[in-house]
C-alpha cells in the first residue's frame, strides 16, 4: 500500500505491448471454465475488459460472450490486441482511460480487470463500471495467485534466474522501484475489498484455478518478461537499454547456456463481485 501522490500516465506501459504476449506468463488452463460455472456463462451476453492490455484475457473469454469490449489507455496495447484479435468478430478494442470511459459502450454482464485495477483511480473507476453492469452483472479481478511456491525440482532445464534479473535493473535503474514518469516505493494501494464495497459491490467470491503445469521458456521469452513489465518498461533505460540487454542476455547465458529455462505456471485468483441486486 502507498499514500504517494502517485497517478497513472501515458508512459506507464510506453513500448512494453510488442513484449506483453511472448513475455508474461498465461493464466491457468481452465480460468474461462470457472467464471462460466460460476456466472452463468452461456455465450451471450456482453464483456468488457478493463485495462485489456494485448487482449490476453479477453480473446481468452470471448467464447463465453456474444460481444466483447476491450478498452486500455496505452495505444501500443490496443494496437497488439487488434491484431491478436484480427479473427475474433465478437471483439472491439476501444482506446481509453477507465476513468473516462466513452459513452455509448452500452451495458455488461461482466466487467473484467486482469492485474490493472491498481493502476487506475479505483474509486472512481469502480463506480462507473458499476454504472454500465446490468442488473445482476458481477466485476472479476483476475491476477496471478501471489505468495504461491513454484518448485523447479524436476523440471528439464534451470528456472529463469529472477533474482538476478531483479538485481541488474535495480543497477540500470535505482533501488527504487519505477513506474511512468514516477517511483513507487510502497508499490500500489491494497484494500480492494473497501474500494468495491463503497461502489455498491458485494462480495467477494473467490476462485482459485490450479496452475502448477511445466512452461518451458526460451532467453527471448525471459527477455521480453523483463520489458513487458511497467517497472522495467524498455523507455526506462533511455540509451542504455542495448547495454542492458546485452547484460541481460549475459545473465541468461550464464544460468543456462543452450538459453532453455523452466518454471510451473502460476495459479489463477479471481475474485468475483455482484451488483446490490442479487443481495
Amino acid at each position: 500500500m502507498t499514500d504517494d501522490p502517485w497517478s497513472w500516465d501515458e508512459t506507464l506501459f510506453a513500448g512494453t505491448a510488442a513484449h506483453y504476449t511472448r513475455g508474461r506468463l498465461p493464466y491457468a488452463p481452465g480460468l474461462a471454465e470457472a467464471l462460466a460455472e460460476a456466472l452463468g456463462l452461456d455465450g451471450r451476453g456482453r464483456l468488457l475488459d478493463v485495462g485489456c492490455g494485448p487482449g490476453t484475457l479477453a480473446l481468452g473469454l470471448a467464447h463465453l460472450f456474444g460481444e466483447v469490449v476491450g478498452v486500455d489507455p496505452d495505444a501500443g496495447m490496443i494496437a497488439e490486441a487488434r491484431r491478436a484479435g484480427a479473427a475474433e468478430p465478437k471483439a472491439t478494442w476501444v482506446r481509453a482511460r477507465a476513468e473516462e470511459l466513452p459513452s455509448g459502450l452500452g451495458t455488461f454482464t461482466l466487467a473484467t480487470f486482469g492485474q490493472s485495477f491498481h493502476w487506475m483511480d479505483r474509486d472512481l473507476v469502480a463506480a462507473t463500471v458499476r454504472r454500465v453492469l446490468r442488473p445482476g452483472g458481477a466485476l472479476a479481478h483476475v491476477s496471478d495467485l501471489k505468495g504461491e511456491p513454484r518448485p523447479t525440482e524436476g523440471l528439464p532445464h534451470p528456472p529463469v534466474p529472477y533474482a538476478a534479473i531483479g538485481e541488474l535493473v535495480r543497477h540500470y535503474l535505482g533501488p527504487v522501484r519505477r513506474a511512468g514518469q514516477g517511483l513507487l516505493p510502497h508499490g500500489t494501494p491494497g484494500d480492494e475489498a473497501a474500494v468495491l464495497a463503497r461502489a455498491g459491490f458485494t462480495g467477494p467470491q473467490r476462485i482459485v484455478v490450479p496452475g502448477g503445469r511445466p512452461l518451458e521458456r526460451t532467453a527471448d521469452e525471459a527477455v521480453a518478461g523483463v520489458f513487458a513489465l511497467s517497472s522495467s518498461a524498455p523507455h526506462l533505460f533511455a540509451e542504455r537499454r542495448p547495454a542492458f540487454e546485452s547484460d541481460l542476455r549475459g545473465v541468461l547465458a550464464r544460468t543456462s547456456p543452450p538459453g532453455l529455462f523452466s518454471e510451473r505456471q502460476p495459479s489463477s485468483e479471481v475474485f468475483i463481485w455482484r451488483t446490490a441486486e442479487e443481495r
